[in-house]
């Protein structure tokens, strides 16, 4: 019996998406709400975070970053410090891919969280089952977006004094205190 290469469906990768301020990184916190550091020298990988992401990958889990860095269509950071940052976690942490929305609300394009554009992008071109993939943040931003994608979501709750979401599929206080949803969820 010959086999038929095109009759066999192609396997879908499953991925992590990640929030990064919060969840990779410290993000500093002011009057209760969290903001993403402003230079290279500002960012301290989170404890645990080398530890989890070395196991997704190990489970076969592509690792991609999705980000809304508004602050650099408002003016207070430029897109280079932005992509520098980017650069050194990718490099620190074995992230597969990086994708950024740089601009504001008022921008109204697809790509801000809490629009799902960034983890949809990345699916189509990647071929990445979303059922079998999650997304991980600490704003409500993240979490709607991954509930607008249709993957799994994990709160990371760090009580920030600011509009919570309204549902999500587990929570933690970090990404290493996910991991064993992450793993067994599936």
């Amino acid at each position: 019996m010959q086999s038929n290469q095109s009759n066999q469906s192609i396997r879908l990768q499953k991925a992590i998406f990640l929030d990064r301020d919060g969840v990779l990184n410290k993000a500093f916190i002011r009057e209760g709400k969290p903001y993403p550091p402003t230079s290279l020298a500002e960012i301290q990988i989170l404890p645990g975070v080398k530890d989890a992401l070395r196991a997704l990958k190990e489970n076969d889990f592509l690792l991609i970053v999705t980000t809304n860095q508004p602050d650099v269509a408002r003016g207070t950071i430029q897109m280079e410090t932005v992509e520098q940052i980017n650069s050194f976690l990718q490099a620190s942490l074995g992230i597969d891919e990086f994708r950024t929305c740089y601009h504001d609300t008022a921008d109204n394009c697809t790509c801000r969280k809490p629009k799902p554009g960034l983890i949809l992008d990345a699916a189509r071109e990647l071929g990445i089952d979303l059922s079998k993939s999650f997304m991980v943040g600490d704003r409500w931003r993240d979490v709607e977006a991954g509930h607008a994608a249709g993957v799994k979501t994990v709160f990371i709750d760090y009580d920030y004094l600011e509009r919570r979401p309204e549902s999500f599929d587990h929570k933690a206080i970090s990404l290493l205190g996910a991991l064993p949803y992450l793993l067994g969820a599936l």
